[in-house]
């Protein structure tokens, strides 16, 4: 596919499909802004090249319905602060009041288009709305690495309406990473993986044990693989429909040379809410009445042992209820450990994006992804719609 740097800019219409689904609170104001600041290198290349441009961008689920509180109106006044300069906003993102903002605009200058699932046809990937969307258009670029792995009209269907189809810079570099990563690694290859469910994980798993050298298993998904080994977990989290292919797994990747890491010691308490009555216990007694919400010490240890010794690491989901202190030791403590390490960490998943955030290390580590489910389709081994599409345009000019 075409990067940014490939395609002429220069006096022409460039529709910028973005990700600005950021987090507002009840006055409407940013309280997350990676997702628009992930942007910034893309605006300003457009900006300096004297392109015009044309965000376009979803917030919350409106459902083809228009809905004050998903608004971009804020998001834009947001945006114009950090680019210094005014962000013009469109009522809509189709029809001929926007066409007539479109054709008046200069050179360098930032038009934002209202909620693009303001009409259902983005969702449905509606040929017309597509149509509608690309004749805004003489460049289409995306940027929006966190919506590709879906088939929408802004991400899919309008590249078979603009001639010139390109890749920003954040979503260039996503894709760098994960191939680095994934595609090419330095070996040893591990991989950290938690989360609450094994079942949303099978397809990543299946994908994952025959390509990595080490699997590091953590969080509440953990416990369906202790248990699947004969441990009692107590009042745990646990898929017991899934045990089996617990076992499977397992077994896989046993067969495949693959060295697996399950906690040897957890933090356990009779609930969440309950910080009175917290334990540190190995695996092997879990009390019946207590459930595992964190790794423990030794458990950090072991793994932290095995990683150091990994020049790529790949990590998607936290190790515990990191949510909720002190269930956050765990998560914590892997955070600023792959902050520390002299290896490439790429960190994806929305919950483990946070963490690094949180524990100060998201500049640490060499890269956090902005795309938790497209992330995680990736590691599956899914293609996504937009990188597809990008590739099919770019073939095609």
């Amino acid at each position: 596919m075409k990067t940014l740097d490939e395609v002429q800019l220069t006096g022409k219409r460039v529709f910028l499909r973005v990700d600005y689904n950021v987090p507002l609170d009840k006055q409407h104001q940013v309280t997350d802004d990676l997702r628009i600041r992930a942007t910034l290198p893309s605006i300003r290349k457009i900006i300096d090249t004297g392109g015009k441009i044309i965000l376009a961008s979803h917030l919350g689920r409106p459902k083809g319905k228009v809905v004050g509180d998903c608004s971009l109106r804020p998001v834009g006044e947001y945006l114009s602060k950090l680019l210094g300069q005014p962000v013009l906003m469109a009522s809509d993102c189709i029809g001929d009041a926007v066409c007539k903002q479109v054709s008046e605009m200069k050179s360098g200058e930032v038009l934002l288009l209202e909620n693009l699932r303001f009409h259902s046809g983005e969702e449905k990937d509606d040929p017309e709305f597509s149509r509608q969307l690309g004749e805004l258009a003489d460049v289409y670029v995306n940027d929006a690495f966190a919506v590709s792995h879906r088939a929408h009209a802004s991400v899919h269907g309008i590249i078979h309406y603009v001639k010139v189809c390109a890749a920003g810079y954040q979503l260039e570099k996503e894709i760098t990473f994960f191939r680095k990563a994934m595609e090419d690694p330095k070996r040893p290859l591990a991989m950290v993986i938690g989360g609450a469910k094994i079942s949303t994980k099978i397809d990543l798993l299946e994908n994952l044990i025959p390509r990595v050298d080490l699997m590091v298993i953590g969080g509440a998904m953990a416990n369906t693989f202790l248990k699947a080994q004969g441990k009692g977990v107590g009042k745990s989290l646990v898929e017991d429909d899934h045990l089996q292919t617990a076992a499977s797994l397992l077994e896989k990747a046993t067969q495949r040379g693959v060295k697996v890491l399950l906690p040897v010691d957890a933090v356990v308490s009779p609930s969440l809410e309950d910080t009175a009555d917290v334990q540190e216990v190995s695996v092997d007694k879990v009390p019946p009445n207590t459930q595992i919400l964190d790794v423990g010490s030794k458990t950090i240890e072991l793994f932290e042992a095995n990683l150091k010794n990994c020049p790529t690491i790949v990590w998607n989901g936290p190790l515990g209820a990191f949510e909720y202190p002190p269930f956050h030791k765990g998560t914590f403590a892997l955070a600023e450990f792959l902050g520390n390490l002299k290896a490439l960490t790429v960190v994806g998943g929305g919950d483990s994006a946070a963490a690094v955030k949180q524990a100060g290390v998201a500049d640490k580590v060499s890269y956090v992804s902005t795309g938790g489910g497209a992330f995680l389709e990736l590691l599956e081994g899914k293609t996504l719609p937009g990188i597809v599409a990008l590739e099919e345009c770019s073939m095609r000019s």
